[in-house]
């Protein structure tokens, strides 16, 4: 079993931050979930960079996956996300992407496995227009892989993963819970037996106006900072595992 993952931040790990300082993430739990059940060695790659918008996703990681020796038995691919931050988004553009890369793994013989990402909207700025972006994506990606007979693991529409225990501090990355419900949802959808992550919810109450200030202060005005520079968290960053590297189990 040869697995590679190729992505944004969602499938590089952020948010699900090690000791170390190093990122793990959903993909990195599939892998292990995988290496578990089976008797044969697995090996995994994660080409997956922070801030990457589809197309070189698509024209970049994913044609340097199929690169791979051996070939891949499996890929996961996730994106969009940064995308639908941009404004004047076009989302038929991205659609199209995505059926380039199903044809790219169905010519190749490569397994894939599709993922919309989770739906952050709930606590993010102009959260209204995310949300409206990612049901369109959604169901556009939904259509496209029942019409090539594409795995999609719906995220967006996952209810359970919208509740904040699940969110980093910057709301719109995933935690380690966020992540080990993702990597749940995929080995399910991959035919093993693992049960969907469910953590308890954390205590209510709304948002007190210092929590909110720094909220904008040590996320939203960064972000802000780099789009106006044309700069991305992504920027001189490449993937975590570039090339096949033996799994450990989880």
């Amino acid at each position: 079993m040869r697995y590679v993952a190729v992505g944004d931040s969602f499938t590089e790990g952020m948010g699900d931050e090690l000791p170390d300082g190093s990122v793990r993430g959903w993909a990195d739990l599939v892998a292990a979930g995988l290496a578990a059940e089976r008797t044969e060695e697995v090996r995994y790659a994660n080409l997956a960079i922070r801030g990457r918008l589809l197309e070189p996703i698509v024209t970049g990681q994913l044609e340097a996956a199929l690169s791979l020796s051996p070939v891949p038995s499996l890929i996961t691919l996730n994106g969009g996300g940064n995308d639908m931050m941009r404004p004047g988004t076009d989302m038929a553009r991205l659609v199209g992407l995505l059926e380039r890369a199903i044809r790219r793994c169905v010519e190749a013989g490569v397994r894939l496995v599709v993922l919309s990402g989770a739906d952050p909207s709930e606590r993010l700025p102009f959260g209204r227009v995310m949300r409206r972006r990612g049901e369109l994506l959604t169901a556009a990606t939904a259509e496209l892989t029942a019409r090539y007979d594409i795995e999609l693991v719906d995220v967006f529409h996952d209810a359970e993963i919208r509740g904040a225990g699940y969110w980093s501090p910057d709301r719109l990355h995933l935690n380690a819970a966020g992540h080990q419900r993702v990597a749940s949802l995929v080995l399910t959808a991959l035919g093993h037996t693992r049960a969907a992550h469910v953590v308890d919810p954390p205590p209510g109450g709304g948002r007190r106006v210092v929590a909110e200030a720094r909220y904008y202060r040590e996320h939203v005005l960064p972000w802000l900072h780099r789009r106006v520079r044309g700069r991305s968290s992504g920027d001189d960053r490449t993937g975590k595992y570039l090339d096949w590297t033996p799994v450990g189990t989880a």
